[in-house]
């Protein structure tokens, strides 16, 4: 299983590199607070990297630590500010 998640992933770097290497046109991305300046490939790629990983805090911060705070309290394992005592 390791090594075909190994070559997917390999693939898909081998994709990025052709698609950088055949959009060499250079082009300016105002983004309202600065600007990137590159080659279209380059800047495209750049652009899908951010917004994944604003994707990824996005995601962490609205689901992953509320689900996780939601367990501590359900173990026990919460600090004492944060429990609740029982009725």
């Amino acid at each position: 299983m390791r090594l075909i998640r190994s070559l997917i992933a390999l693939c898909f770097v081998a994709l990025g590199i052709v698609f950088g290497a055949l959009n060499r046109e250079p082009v300016r991305v105002d983004l309202w607070f600065s600007a990137i300046s590159g080659r279209l490939g380059l800047v495209l790629l750049a652009v899908l990297l951010a917004g994944a990983v604003v994707g990824g805090l996005v995601v962490t911060l609205g689901v992953v630590l509320p689900l996780r705070r939601s367990i501590a309290r359900g173990r026990g394992d919460a600090p004492l500010q944060e429990r609740k005592p029982a009725p």
